[in-house]
């Protein structure tokens, strides 16, 4: 499996555009996964559920499944948080993993960048951030810039850099 990231503040448009990319690189036959990193502690379970109720119970993992879709709860009770390696390795096959977050991991990524933010880049001295996308043109940028409104540009430019990107050894 190939994976690309999206790093970025919260706020400067991740998940906007990670939304706008997975239908165009469905459109052009690619199958797609994505990974998203919270950087709190989340619920997908809420109180009054069967699955709440068997989590706090002391399940480790609670599996929810239907006719369409399953999910599965595993809580970590004190356990290192997985790497983002071993988490990638419980997915099914797909030609493309879209990441979101995981912005110190050496996997090739695009930051999503917004001044009016007020916040400092992310990507100087990471080696790993391929280009920088925004909502207005960036002076003095060393890394290929991308408008956060061509989306097309910014799909082919994830495929061209996933056909030279060289994993750090």
């Amino acid at each position: 499996m190939k994976i690309f990231g999206l790093a970025g503040w919260s706020g400067s448009g991740k998940t906007t555009l990670l939304a706008a990319l997975i239908p165009y690189f469905l459109s052009r036959g690619l199958s797609v996964s994505t990974m998203k990193h919270a950087h709190h502690g989340f619920a997908i379970d809420q109180p009054g559920k069967d699955s709440f109720v068997h989590r706090q119970a002391g399940a480790q993992e609670v599996m929810v499944a239907s006719a369409r879709r399953f999910a599965l709860i595993h809580e970590l009770r004190g356990a290192p948080e997985p790497s983002l390696e071993e988490l990638l390795a419980r997915l099914s096959p797909v030609d493309l993993v879209l990441v979101e977050g995981w912005k110190d991991h050496p996997h090739p990524k695009i930051e999503i960048y917004r001044p009016s933010l007020g916040k400092p880049f992310l990507h100087q001295g990471d080696p790993s951030v391929l280009a920088l996308a925004s909502d207005e043109p960036v002076s003095g940028l060393l890394l290929p810039w991308l408008s956060l409104a061509d989306v097309e540009g910014i799909a082919r430019f994830i495929i061209d850099s996933l056909e030279v990107w060289r994993w750090p050894s």
